[in-house]
């Protein structure tokens, strides 16, 4: 069970490494068809790791300059204040619906990403012609106008109630919102975001503790598997190509979630 434990979380760091969203949300089908838990069970584990995997690379890419912090601080405090309301109903949720809802939001996950690496270098971006959250060109940071505000607070919001709800990092919903709605760059899009997931994750974990639904045994390993592997994977991640990574994530994707919503349907019908 260790090696078994350390192996699924190794995959789910690198995944981060690699592409800076889509680790949580890999994580917990990992734990769900590999380790045979339930969702519930599953989706604390999968948020402790890829949290401290975040952090590592947080820390990381803001040695480098890379991380917005207070964008960060303003799209994670956001995400915590839902995180925990996220665990409360998934405890209250029966595994068949919980298992839909999961396939539905992993199905869509992968259908963006999948649109995404089909198009055109000037239209990967999506960005707005005019995106809310732009940053001053003496300072290189945000300024902080009310429409840029209240993006960050909803993009955090949304990521915060999936993270404690799934056990999802929230990186596939933070990315893109980053990427249309303000002028970061592709590397500090990856690294603020992976800031936002160790920030949303700390709430999320904590009220998972808080309601004795962390099975220790299994998310310790995971944790450290994830975290090792994310190490490795960002020496790796510029050899690459990132379209390529993508298309191949958003297929695994698409299939992960076909099961979990053949075994969602099962679990509601039994």
């Amino acid at each position: 069970m260790l090696i078994a434990a350390m192996s699924l979380g190794a995959l789910v760091g690198l995944t981060l490494a690699l592409t800076g969203a889509g680790g949580g949300i890999l994580a917990v089908p990992l734990l769900v068809f590999s380790l045979h838990l339930g969702l519930a069970e599953s989706a604390p584990v999968g948020l402790l790791a890829v949290g401290l995997a975040s952090a590592v690379g947080a820390a990381l890419g803001l040695r480098e300059g890379r991380v917005r912090y207070r964008a960060a601080m303003v799209i994670g405090g956001a995400g915590m204040l839902l995180a925990p309301l996220g665990v409360w109903l998934a405890q209250r949720v029966p595994n068949g619906p919980l298992t839909l809802v999961f396939a539905l939001v992993l199905g869509w996950s992968a259908w963006g990403m999948y649109q995404r690496s089909r198009a055109t270098p000037s239209a990967r971006t999506t960005r707005l012609a005019q995106p809310p959250c732009v940053r001053n060109p003496c300072t290189g940071r945000f300024i902080w106008t009310r429409p840029c505000s209240m993006v960050m607070a909803s993009t955090g919001m949304v990521s915060g109630m999936l993270s404690g709800l799934l056990g999802v990092g929230g990186g596939f919903v933070i990315v893109p919102a980053l990427t249309r709605y303000s002028d970061l760059g592709a590397d500090s899009v990856v690294s603020t975001s992976l800031a936002v997931i160790a920030l949303v994750s700390v709430s999320g974990v904590a009220s998972a503790t808080a309601h004795g639904s962390m099975p220790w045994s299994i998310a310790w390993p995971f944790a450290v598997g994830a975290m090792v592997a994310l190490l490795a994977g960002r020496r790796l991640a510029g050899r690459f190509s990132g379209p390529t990574l993508q298309r191949c994530f958003a297929m695994l994707s698409a299939v992960v979630s076909l099961m979990l919503l053949a075994r969602g349907v099962m679990a509601v019908s039994a």
